[in-house]
């Protein structure tokens, strides 16, 4: 038997790994780079909330599929968003808060999901601020526009 029969397959089989080796390195990089992308659009997300009123921040990151679960319901569709954040404007008897403890992405890059803490709070009929605490999770989709939108929430 040729030995340089035997050798190619090796050769092939060395380079195949090689290449293979070379495509999970260059996708690590771009996935840190999309959880940035997401922690950004969390952070801005929170500041608008927090500045111009949670509606207009639901609004503004929300995607047109969106769906929510609030009060033990469903709440799908941006007009149904419209409809569920239409009094909490900028008002300042009305906060919500939230930093994510945890952003994962997709291999792909096109969906991320995001959980942590979130602080809502409402001064009451008394003018004391009541506090709910609690866990929220964010399913975030890439937009054609490069732009993250959220669809769970």
């Amino acid at each position: 038997m040729n030995p340089h029969k035997r050798v190619k397959p090796f050769i092939f089989g060395i380079l195949l790994i090689l290449f293979a080796g070379c495509q999970s390195s260059s996708a690590e990089p771009a996935i840190e780079e999309w959880k940035q992308e997401i922690m950004q659009a969390e952070t801005d997300f929170a500041q608008m909330a927090a500045q111009d009123g949670i509606s207009n921040a639901f609004r503004a990151y929300a995607a047109e599929e969106v769906a929510l679960k609030r009060r033990n319901k469903l709440v799908i569709g941006k007009k149904a968003l419209f409809e569920e954040y239409d009094d909490l404007g900028v008002n300042p008897d009305v906060s919500l808060t939230w930093a994510p403890d945890f952003i994962d992405v997709s291999q792909s890059g096109d969906m991320a999901y995001t959980y942590g803490k979130y602080v809502f709070s409402k001064r009451d009929s008394l003018g004391t601020m009541q506090s709910n605490t609690g866990v929220f999770h964010t399913v975030w989709k890439r937009q054609e526009d490069g732009s993250w939108k959220f669809v769970w929430d």
